[in-house]
């Protein structure tokens, strides 16, 4: 290879490991900046709280993650998590009210929550692999629907009547001394990870997103896997919306809010790329922490919330054009 060549494969691994490394050098900045302004940022209750904070968004931004990966997104995710809220606690309410023990309450509430999720994420995969419409449209429609199922089954309001032990087991506890929520996330967050990398239905995700006539050629059953990808991400969704539901004592069906655009931002600023193919629970965690201390730092500075929703479209558009540049690197 000529001293040309050399120096322009040279800069091309410069150029990605700066790309690499933006990221976590904005999180450094971000935060001696925002502590500048307001020391408590760096108090240990406010890292406890940011931590709690990003371990529901990492679960949001890793459903996002698995349908990105295949080049899909769900912008129904918010309005699911809504839904799976409301159903939640309508059906631990329900179910207290007939008398029934704890553990009934608990696996009525479980068996809606999830249930609601899987029926949502089935609806989308059928919708997008076997009818053929796009994503972007099928879970525009998908969106609607849960807002409007969420809305008429709590009358717009909050859902009370969910059990204190629901409560106390899934957000004020702990295990080994590790608030719940982040523990769980830990968890599945792991078992995400080894299903990507080391199972044939992961490593399927990463090549119809590369490319999915290539994968349909090779004999994978892309449209199952497809349907697969949507009620896995669903499911996920779901099992964070009971988590929040923990956090708040009730069913809201306001509870999603921006969770979808959220989600898609924390996956897409971590390194996830929209053209598919290219992504994990790493990248999607890393986002997920960025998002929440922006969010964090900027609430505690007391910045607008309508200017702190311009400020997530710009790191939305900020990180196309990351994964832009990524891409044209490769």
């Amino acid at each position: 290879m000529s001293d040309a060549g050399l120096v322009v494969v040279r800069r091309d691994r410069v150029g990605g490991l700066l790309l690499q490394a933006l990221l976590p050098i904005a999180l450094v900045v971000m935060v001696l900046g925002f502590a500048v302004v307001d020391a408590s940022v760096l108090s240990p209750a406010n890292l406890l709280n940011i931590a709690q904070q990003t371990s529901y968004l990492a679960l949001f931004a890793m459903a996002q993650t698995v349908v990105i990966l295949t080049r899909g997104f769900d912008l129904a995710l918010g309005p699911t998590v809504s839904m799976v809220s409301v159903g939640t606690a309508l059906a631990m309410a329900t179910t207290t009210a007939t008398g029934h023990g704890t553990a009934t309450v608990l696996l009525a509430g479980f068996g809606a929550g999830f249930g609601l999720g899987i029926a949502c994420g089935a609806f989308n995969g059928v919708v997008i692999a076997l009818l053929g419409v796009s994503p972007f449209v099928a879970t525009l429609g998908s969106y609607n629907v849960a807002i409007g199922i969420a809305t008429t089954l709590s009358a717009g309001r909050p859902v009370q009547g969910v059990p204190k032990l629901f409560s106390q087991l899934f957000y004020g506890g702990s295990v080994l001394g590790v608030p719940a929520a982040i523990a769980i996330t830990v968890v599945i967050g792991a078992a995400l990870h080894l299903m990507l990398g080391r199972t044939v239905f992961g490593r399927s995700l990463y090549i119809i997103g590369t490319n999915p006539r290539a994968a349909t050629v090779a004999g994978l059953p892309v449209r199952r896997i497809l349907v697969a990808t949507y009620v896995l991400s669903s499911t996920l969704s779901a099992l964070g919306a009971i988590m929040m539901t923990a956090r708040t004592g009730s069913g809201e069906p306001n509870l999603g809010g921006a969770l979808s655009l959220q989600a898609i931002a924390a996956a897409v600023v971590g390194g996830t790329s929209l053209a598919g193919g290219r992504g994990g629970v790493g990248t999607a965690v890393l986002g997920a922490l960025f998002i929440t201390i922006l969010s964090n730092g900027m609430n505690l500075t007391r910045i607008d919330g309508y200017v702190q929703m311009v400020v997530l479209g710009a790191i939305v558009i900020l990180g196309v054009l990351l994964d832009q540049a990524r891409l044209e690197r490769h």
